[in-house]
């Protein structure tokens, strides 16, 4: 691994302690439309950085895609990063994944992925309508059905479960990034074209990047990649209480308006 260099993009749109460790690089993400921060900005070279209001953190991914030439990339946020267990009462930063760590675990396999969330008596697609609209996953749906009918049998098998890897966060081979990337950004480009989301909400107008967490897994099931599982680290406290009310809540004023298309 000696030969090989990891980069991992932080993904960040405000000044936050950053990790010490080399392999982190801070990206400014939206750059194009807010201030400059001390970071590189996601608007040098081939960018996406004007639609980051729709694509969240994916306008730092295809930012590194794009001007990166590391052996393995990866993508993190600001307030969330690859780690070890925490230890309670143990500050959050003591426990970042590091380049030694990081290396080791890609020895024995080409990608890191946080660990599964479970949402236990949620589906990935009963929780994604729930929370936002279900005409993103039908229209994804159809432009895999369109354009990459292979993956099909995976992604409605994923929106079955209950598990899932979130947040956008990976570490990938090179090679891997760019085949994921291809594929990835294909699709939401053209879901780009087919949705209108001139009604939506700010947060919801954010469904790129909401929809990109659910095609990984897809991608990962399909192409058979072995992967390594890693605890997320959260620089703040998760205030669980709020957002278990609000789970419930999307539960019940949701429920009743949400039309689910697929056999689930």
């Amino acid at each position: 691994m000696a030969d090989k260099t990891i980069r991992i993009v932080v993904a960040t749109h405000k000044e936050y302690p950053m990790p010490d460790d080399p392999m982190y690089i801070p990206v400014q993400v939206g750059s194009a439309l807010n201030p400059p921060l001390p970071y590189i900005g996601d608007d040098t070279g081939d960018n996406i950085s004007e639609r980051n209001p729709y694509f969240c953190e994916l306008t730092g991914l295809y930012w590194a895609w794009k001007n990166l030439d590391d052996s393995y990339i990866g993508l993190c946020h600001y307030r969330r990063y690859f780690g070890e267990k925490r230890p309670l009462l143990t500050p959050a930063r003591q426990h970042i994944l590091r380049y030694e760590k990081a290396a080791a675990c890609l020895e024995s396999a080409p990608v890191l992925l946080p660990c599964k969330r479970d949402y236990v008596i949620e589906t990935n697609y009963s929780q994604y309508v729930h929370a936002h609209h279900a005409e993103n996953l039908d229209k994804t749906r159809g432009i895999l059905q369109e354009r990459y009918g292979a993956y099909i049998p995976f992604y409605d098998a994923y929106m079955k479960k209950t598990t899932g890897h979130r947040f956008n966060m990976f570490v990938m081979r090179r090679d891997l990034l760019d085949e994921y990337c291809n594929w990835l950004f294909d699709i939401l480009f053209e879901l780009e074209r087919r949705l209108d989301i001139r009604g939506y909400t700010p947060y919801d107008q954010r469904v790129f990047g909401f929809v990109a967490e659910r095609l990984l897994d897809v991608w990962i099931e399909e192409n058979r990649c072995p992967y390594t599982e890693l605890p997320v680290i959260n620089m703040e406290n998760q205030h669980w209480l709020k957002k278990g009310t609000a789970f419930v809540m999307r539960k019940v004023t949701s429920g009743a308006n949400c039309r689910v298309k697929l056999n689930l």
